[in-house]
């Protein structure tokens, strides 16, 4: 989501993209809390005003697993987009190279090198399915044969298949003599980039925060905004519901923005946007299909 342009009390206002939602039971329940504690305390249960909890768990302990919970989550998030960018970057080079340099003999030569660019995006729309664990769907069915499509539902790696349906054109080309060998491993190694980068998302997917970490973490977010009112209770009498509110408010949402972004490849407002890269790198190589830049090559 882009906020650079967003007016700042819109932005302000906004529940969409925000933890809100996730986050706002939880504050309530500790509010609830406080109010109980706070009438406790009202109707003569002053015992139970113990400042010696604000020592139960410290605040720098906390914090620091906080800041560590959210730099992890944020550098996944920031290698899944590294990832997918390395991908678009390799089908972009590939498509021109393919389109300009790989000569064309018959009008099937011209139809095959079609065929394979728009492979191109189809190992991008089967990193996303693959990634979300999802099925073939109608775009990418539209941009490769029905053999090929038929042989996609049965394998158990989609973009594997079609990285080396591309290769296999490489190959073809080098045995008809389209292109040499320094062009061939050039080819070979880019689409090994491509597969690298779709390896690095699955390594991300593939390896969570730790359960441990992740429960410890709970725990002691719970202790600390649960200890908050006895803490308070005796200064700030019924102004303590609202600054537990505020607190919690602010830790609850500091663990849940950690939790949204550590896996980027979904359907979460923060996640990556992989349909608009997807569909952004197929009209870019349709566009390519249609310009004259390879018989403008030619003549130069």
């Amino acid at each position: 989501m882009i906020i650079r342009n967003k007016n700042w009390l819109k932005l302000l206002l906004t529940l969409k993209g925000s933890i809100v939602p996730q986050v706002w039971q939880r504050v309530a329940v500790a509010m609830i809390f406080s109010a109980i504690i706070t009438i406790l305390y009202k109707i003569g249960f002053t015992s139970i005003h113990q400042p010696i909890l604000v020592s139960l768990i410290p605040s720098v302990v906390l914090g620091l697993l906080l800041v560590f919970r959210t730099n992890t989550s944020y550098d996944r998030f920031w290698e899944g987009r590294k990832a997918t960018g390395g991908i678009i970057i390799s089908c972009r080079s590939l498509s021109r190279q393919i389109w300009v340099n790989i000569p064309e003999k018959t009008p099937e030569d011209t139809e095959e090198k079609i065929a394979v660019i728009r492979l191109l995006a189809g190992f991008l729309i089967g990193t996303k399915l693959h990634l979300r664990n999802e099925s073939l769907d109608l775009k990418i069915r539209s941009i490769i044969s029905e053999n090929q499509y038929l042989e996609l539902k049965e394998v158990n790696h989609i973009p594997m298949r079609i990285a080396k349906w591309i290769g296999d054109y490489f190959r073809k080309a080098y045995d008809l003599n389209y292109i040499d060998s320094i062009q061939l491993s050039t080819y070979n190694q880019i689409l090994d980039s491509m597969v690298k980068d779709e390896t690095a998302c699955e390594r991300i997917l593939n390896t969570p925060i730790p359960l441990a970490y992740a429960i410890h973490l709970k725990h002691l977010l719970f202790l600390y905004c649960f200890a908050l009112p006895f803490q308070m209770v005796a200064k700030l009498s019924w102004i303590t519901i609202l600054v537990v509110g505020i607190i919690s408010f602010a830790l609850l949402g500091i663990e849940a923005i950690g939790l949204e972004i550590e896996n980027p490849f979904g359907y979460d407002p923060n996640d990556l946007p992989l349909d608009n890269m997807c569909d952004k790198l197929l009209l870019e190589l349709e566009e390519l299909l249609t310009s004259d830049s390879r018989k403008e090559y030619l003549i130069d």
